[in-house]
């Protein structure tokens, strides 16, 4: 039971959180720009909710 909550945190702690891959995968589907998708991961969830409000119409 131990090895795995060590497991856990080390894998949570360690890497990128969703918002922030979401954000890279729309950044690179909307502008196909690698400096914009690592802004955008920085940015994360801002970027997300960016996205979600002024998507097109088939994005």
């Amino acid at each position: 039971m131990i090895l795995a909550q060590v497991n856990q945190t080390i894998v949570t702690q360690s890497g990128i959180g969703l918002g922030s891959a979401l954000a890279i995968v729309l950044s690179w589907h909307r502008n196909k720009s690698i400096l914009l998708a690592i802004l955008h991961g920085i940015l994360s969830w801002f970027y997300v909710i960016y996205f979600a409000v002024t998507r097109r119409a088939g994005e």
